[in-house]
């Protein structure tokens, strides 16, 4: 008599794609080459003008001269532009004031975030729905530019750094995206804390913080890149042109076509290209948002989406 031997069930392999629904028809060779050609397109739709910009920054003024305005095959590379925008000028110092408001703003803004929304998260906290209803009607309806000038300027703000983080400091939105998330954790564990006899700031600090990773790095970077992004407070609370930060010094060059304070005579006698400088300042502006965003974007999934389906 012969044995039979049932041979095991062939598993998937992991780098298996996964089975499509059976409603879902196999895409066809025209299909993935349409979406290929148009990411494609997409793509150098989206890095032909960052590579002008920068190119540009890295030119020459003769080699500026010789292509009529922006350049786009480079033909050498000098730092000259950059050098002297950090030579401790009206740049240098721009961008300082920057990098301040930003760490210092995103750092308060987060702190009154994360403790709103966990209040507001928790159902037996005093006051939590009405106060949530304050905060949405606030969404909906503002009391108007003029009024919140005059608020800023009845605090004794203006010309002060604090009138570029205060009156923005807040966003209703993240605040709702917190406390989501926040609502998503869950309730035995927070009261197995408090049976331990941890209070409400150590569970935040120990529990809630370390589990909501992805949502804070998103939140975080929306506030840093919001603060960083800024120059309408500045041109409306801040007369002292020492006191600008780099996205108004920016404005100023580009628009009004104002060399900043140290660069007109080097522009005027020809050392400098007042394209390249342009162009430099652009890439300095840009540059910290397209370095921090690769790190978080793969936070953005599960921070933005699970809070807003959990709240």
């Amino acid at each position: 008599m012969t044995a039979v031997i049932d041979k095991p069930a062939n598993k998937p392999r992991r780098w298996a794609a996964p089975e499509r629904p059976a409603w879902e028809e196999e895409p066809s060779k025209a299909g993935l080459a349409g979406k290929g050609i148009a990411l494609t397109f997409a793509c150098l739709a989206i890095l032909f003008p960052l590579w002008i910009v920068v190119v540009t920054s890295l030119s020459s003024r003769k080699t500026i001269d010789e292509a009529g305005g922006l350049v786009m095959v480079p033909k050498g590379i000098t730092f000259i532009a950059y050098e002297e925008l950090l030579s401790g000028g009206q740049v240098t110092r721009a961008t300082i004031v920057s990098i301040l408001v930003t760490l210092v703003g995103t750092l308060f803004s987060m702190t009154v975030s994360v403790l709103c929304a966990y209040g507001l998260s928790r159902s037996g906290s005093l006051g939590h729905r009405w106060i949530l209803m304050t905060l949405l009607a606030t969404m909906f309806f503002s009391a108007g530019l003029i009024p919140t000038y005059l608020l800023v300027q009845s605090f004794g703000l203006t010309d002060t750094y604090l009138a570029l983080i205060l009156p923005s400091a807040i966003s209703v939105f993240n605040i709702l995206v917190l406390r989501g998330f926040f609502m998503g954790i869950s309730q035995e564990l927070i009261d197995s804390a408090r049976i331990d006899g941890a209070g409400d700031l150590r569970i935040l600090w120990q529990i809630v913080m370390p589990l909501s990773r992805a949502v804070l790095a998103v939140i975080t970077l929306f506030y840093a890149v919001g603060y960083w992004s800024a120059w309408f407070n500045a041109s409306l609370y801040l007369n002292q042109q020492d006191m600008m930060p780099l996205q108004n010094v920016m404005i100023q060059l580009v628009q009004k076509q104002e060399a900043p304070v140290g660069l007109g005579q080097a522009i005027k006698t020809g050392q400098l290209s007042g394209l390249a400088i342009q162009m430099a300042v652009m890439v300095m502006a840009l540059l910290p948002v397209a370095v921090l965003s690769p790190f978080v974007q793969k936070h953005f999934k599960k921070g933005m989406l699970t809070g807003a389906i959990k709240g």
